[in-house]
């Protein structure tokens, strides 16, 4: 893959044979931040874990302290009388076979998707195209609940799902380039100490190997991964 000036710039900034400590990374994150836009503050955390076992696969949900910059796009399904709560709280969409029927046709534009748990049977349909996506409703993210509002109202503040991805790494958004590096800093903690309370009990071994914090277009810089778990307990 061909960089540009300015990755390339960014990137010979980032001493590589170091691991910075976290609000230092952040500080140099935001410092090395060269887009026209509000630049999305990433998280890559290396798990020890081999997800192609069902019983080390990492995955869970998180409320930001801090929320993550943006408001996320929630759809619901739901019928009914929790239909009509889903929209009273704040829904983006909410409907049953129609929004089926148009997620099959190859329309995802939403963050989050939330299910009745009387509405699976049918979101189960779905399952190839929202489960790669990382968009399928699961009860272990609060996302398959009757607690409409609940759920809602959380996501919009800032809950976030995260999932092991075939390397067994971890990848979530912990706010914008223009957060204060102490908002930045509670956002990362809250992530890990997530994870850490979702360590499988089949994982040997150390669990958190390596974090490694960017920007939507800056270059990854190392982070001390005993450091980050320090602030999070």
């Amino acid at each position: 893959m061909k960089h540009g000036k300015r990755y390339l710039e960014a990137a010979a900034a980032v001493d590589r044979t170091r691991l910075y400590e976290p609000e230092e990374a952040l500080e140099l994150a935001k410092r090395l931040s060269r887009a026209k836009f509000d630049e999305t503050v990433e998280v890559a955390v290396r798990l020890g874990v081999d997800p192609r076992h069902s019983d080390q696969m990492v995955r869970g949900a998180v409320t930001l302290p801090r929320g993550i910059g943006k408001t996320r796009r929630v759809l619901v399904f739901a019928k009914g009388e929790k239909a009509r709560e889903a929209e009273e709280a704040g829904a983006d969409w909410v409907g049953a076979e129609e929004l089926v029927d148009r997620i099959q046709q190859g329309w995802t534009d939403f963050d989050t998707a939330v299910a009745t748990p009387d509405m699976m049977g049918l979101v189960g349909r779905l399952g190839k195209i929202l489960g790669p996506k990382g968009l399928m409703p699961n009860p272990r993210t609060g996302t398959v609940t009757f607690e409409l509002r609940q759920a809602i109202a959380e996501i919009k503040a800032g809950k976030i799902e995260f999932r092991t991805d075939k390397g067994g790494i971890v990848h979530a958004p912990i706010g914008r380039v223009s957060f204060e590096v102490e908002a930045l800093a509670e956002n990362l903690a809250a992530l890990i100490d997530a994870l850490v309370k979702a360590k499988p009990q089949a994982a040997r071994g150390t669990y958190i190997k390596g974090i490694t914090i960017s920007t939507t277009m800056g270059p990854g810089i190392p982070v001390n991964p005993h450091a980050v778990q320090r602030v999070a307990v």
